[in-house]
């Protein structure tokens, strides 16, 4: 598993076309991608299950946990994304609530295009 940043702070800031915003980009695909919103309440789970494809967790509010097929459970936040790979094992969970864009695709490579991998795991 890996974890990534794409908060404010690790975007760019975008001025061109009289523009004035920050960018934090995320993936760009050359197949297909199944993208949905997940929206975990106070104690909320999303059970620990085996990837079918490739999958990108991007919380956008809240907080929460995840971990992987080691078993150590790490913290998650907002502007934090969660990495994946096919057939690994995951889970994740809040104590508090948390809304999550989740991104599913057989060529996710998010580390070719985020600016930050935070930690690998």
């Amino acid at each position: 598993m890996k974890i990534f940043d794409f908060s404010k702070e690790a975007g760019k800031h975008i001025t061109r076309f009289d523009s004035d915003f920050v960018m934090s980009r995320i993936l760009l695909t050359d197949k297909p991608a199944n993208i949905g919103c997940m929206h975990l309440d106070k104690d909320g789970i999303i059970g620990y299950h085996q990837a079918v494809v490739p999958q990108l967790l991007l919380v956008v509010s809240g907080e929460g946990f995840v971990r992987g097929e080691d078993d150590a459970i790490y913290p998650i936040k907002a502007g934090e994304a969660a990495f994946w790979v096919k057939d690994e094992f995951h889970e994740t969970t809040t104590k508090t609530g948390l809304t999550a864009i989740v991104i599913e695709s057989e060529t996710l490579d998010p580390a070719s295009f985020m600016n930050t991998d935070v930690t690998s795991v």
